[in-house]
Parts: C-alpha cells; sequence; structure tokens
C-alpha cells in the first residue's frame, strides 16, 4: 500500500479525495488544514499543519491541495519529511523564479515533483491524441478549443464556488487557459510563438475572463484558444468539456462537444461517427483528476517517467507569461525551442 497524506481541504480537495479513496493501492493516512473542521470533514485522520501530519503519519506521496503562496513551504516540509513524492496543485508557486527553485530544489534531493495538472487526463483529449497517433485525420494542420464556462456574469460571478476568482489580476489564462497551454503542448508540442488578445468583459471583477490565443506548433500547426468566461455552449454541464473543440487535418476533422462526445469525420463526408461516448462519470472533467492519480501511481510503482514533473511544467510558465507579455504590447512572441 502506498501511504497519501494531502495538504488542503478547500473547496477543489474534495476531487483529490475521492481518487485517492478509489484507488486498491493507496492509504489515505492523512488530511491537514489549518481550518480543523475541513479536515476533520475529509473523513481521514485529521492534522492542523503539515509538520505534525507527516511527523505522523510518514507518507510515501503528499498531495498538496493549497493556493500558490503556500507551495514552496509545503515541498520543503515534504523533501524535510523525506516523502518519495510530491504532488503539487496550480498554478504552481508564485512566480517562474520560485517554481524553478523549488524543482531544482527537489531534484537535489532525488524526490520527484509533479504538478497536478489534469486537464491532459480527460479521456477525450487522451482519445484524441491516440487518434492524431494513428493518422486517423492526416496531417494536422489546426485546431481551435472554445472556452464557454457560462459562469462569469453579472455582479455575483463565481461567488458560490471559487470567490478568489474575482480578485485575481490574471485569470482567464492563469487560472484557466492555462489547463490548455499544457494540453495543446501534449496534443502538439511546445509552441514556438503566441499572440494574444485579451480583454475583460464583466467590470466586477479584476482580470481578464475574454481573448484569444494563437498558438505556433511544430510542423506548421496553428492553434486557436478562444476563452470567454461570460459565455456558454450546447452542454447540461458547462463545466464538463468546458468548451467544444475541432482538430482539423487534410484527412479529417475530429470536433469535441460539450457532453465530452468525441467525433470523426473524413475529409469530403458530410456523415461524422462517434468515436467516444459522451461522459457518465459525474465526475470533474471526465474523472480527470483520479486518472492522473491513478498515473502518478502506476509510474510510481513501475518506476515509470511521470508526466508533467515540475521541469517539464516551467515550460507552461514560460508560454504563460509570453502570452501576457502579447497581450500587453500588441506583439507575435517567439519562444525560445
Amino acid at each position: 500500500m502506498i501511504r497519501v497524506a494531502c495538504l488542503g481541504a478547500g473547496y477543489f480537495s474534495q476531487f483529490h479525495l475521492d481518487g485517492w479513496r478509489r484507488l486498491p493501492q493507496v492509504e489515505l493516512v492523512g488530511v491537514a488544514d489549518r481550518d480543523p473542521d475541513r479536515a476533520a470533514a475529509s473523513g481521514a485522520p485529521a492534522f492542523n499543519d503539515a509538520e505534525t501530519m507527516l511527523t505522523a503519519t510518514r507518507p510515501d506521496i503528499l498531495d498538496i491541495i493549497l493556493p500558490p503562496p503556500c507551495h514552496a513551504d509545503a515541498i520543503r516540509a515534504g523533501l524535510a519529511h523525506g516523502v518519495r513524492a510530491i504532488i503539487c496543485q496550480k498554478p504552481f508557486c508564485t512566480s517562474p523564479a520560485e517554481a524553478q527553485a523549488m524543482t531544482e530544489l527537489s531534484e537535489k534531493a532525488g524526490i520527484p515533483l509533479i504538478v497536478h495538472e489534469n486537464f491532459r487526463f480527460q479521456p477525450w483529449y487522451r482519445a484524441i491524441r491516440d487518434s492524431l497517433a494513428k493518422g486517423a485525420i492526416g496531417q494536422v494542420q489546426q485546431a481551435t478549443f472554445r472556452l464557454r464556462t457560462g459562469d462569469g456574469q453579472g455582479p455575483q460571478a463565481y461567488l458560490d464556488r471559487q470567490p478568489y476568482f474575482r480578485d485575481m489580476p490574471r485569470f482567464l489564462i492563469h487560472e484557466t487557459g492555462v489547463h490548455w497551454v499544457d494540453t495543446f503542448r501534449f496534443l502538439f508540442g511546445n509552441p514556438t510563438a503566441v499572440y494574444a488578445d485579451l480583454r475583460r468583459v464583466n467590470t466586477g471583477i479584476r482580470g481578464e475572463d475574454a481573448g484569444f490565443v494563437l498558438f505556433d506548433h511544430p510542423g506548421g500547426v496553428r492553434v486557436l484558444f478562444d476563452g470567454n468566461r461570460c459565455l456558454d455552449h450546447a452542454a447540461e454541464n458547462t463545466r464538463c468539456t468546458m468548451g467544444e473543440a475541432l482538430v482539423e487535418g487534410d484527412a479529417g476533422t475530429l470536433t469535441l462537444t460539450g457532453d465530452g462526445a468525441l467525433h470523426h469525420r473524413a475529409f469530403g463526408a458530410t456523415e461524422t461517427t462517434r468515436t467516444l461516448a459522451p461522459d457518465t462519470s459525474g465526475r470533474f472533467g471526465g474523472d480527470c483528476t483520479f486518472h492522473l492519480q491513478a498515473h502518478v501511481i502506476e509510474a510510481f510503482l513501475e518506476e515509470r517517467p511521470f508526466e508533467n514533473t515540475a521541469r517539464e511544467y516551467l515550460d507552461v510558465q514560460v508560454i504563460e507569461a509570453a502570452i501576457y507579455r502579447s497581450a500587453e504590447t500588441g506583439a507575435k512572441i517567439t519562444l525560445a525551442p
């Protein structure tokens, strides 16, 4: 059994805890939160702070489910207590410099540090990647993702679930769009340039909530992220896929709909074939948190490489910074290879 301890019992921890409990190889040995009631509500052994929990439980894996200002101290605590792997939520640390420092510290200690970026583990993106690898649509030329969560309108936006969204100076890309920065890397490789046009639609929040980002990917592939949190899309649960996608090649097209289904249309055809059924998991993002955790456990046990190591995730932060620089300057930003 792999002993897992969770640090943080806020809103998103429910998905982490549910995932760990469903993995037969895992024993959830503790949850720590500065709010003792929230920690106790997890049903796991509850603690008020990381030091006490780590000393008492001696976990193999520390799962950090805290906001960025807490990441560095939590990572240092895990390393000091000799855990065998650390998972840390995104956005990762408070700055690229801090993220770099924590990455180097974990590497020096020989402890894997994995960023909990789970969107690439959504079943439809795994299916898209499999289809591309099989040449189902030929040579990819372009792709589009239209983010339409429909939760950003009016003076009460985000108050019912994640009210801190309202005060983030950088919001659409830093908090949400970064998921697709990583997903596009997963599907098409690291971009070579970005161009961004970002704006704020809801004046009741601090940061941007709409915009376009154009990515140049290797092989001439162009990818458009078209995001607007004030608009919705055709789905019973707009948070399932959070939008719709189109991946187009010279031999066909893949279409992701808001129910999590994936459809294939051959070039020149008028009919489509469903290649992935709609999501019926009833869990966040097609149960992507569980799928990420299952990957970590499998890689941990079989001593295979992890996806989304901190070292790899530094590229995401470089791309994010370039997006904001492009929006501020109105210029296309070239990225170093």
